[in-house]
């Protein structure tokens, strides 16, 4: 088995992301905008990265989610 690309991890996070929206999983969500952020800056695309952990920090915030609140504004995951 091939191993996946950059390409289908994000496509993956994108179907996720998706599904979760139409069924309005908020912190499901929030932790794909998480994942992507994370692979966008190991890809080094800094600027799709923060826009995804931006997103990400916003929503933990917005739903009291401060466990992983903490860990972002940590430098964590």
């Amino acid at each position: 088995m091939a191993a996946p690309t950059w390409a289908t991890a994000a496509a993956h996070y994108g179907a996720a992301m998706s599904l979760a929206s139409e069924l309005e999983m908020r912190p499901l969500v929030a932790h794909c905008h998480l994942g992507l952020g994370r692979l966008y800056r190991r890809m080094g695309n800094p600027e799709q990265a923060q826009e995804h952990l931006t997103t990400a920090t916003a929503m933990y915030g917005g739903m009291g989610m401060t466990y992983w609140l903490e860990k972002l504004e940590n430098g964590g995951p």
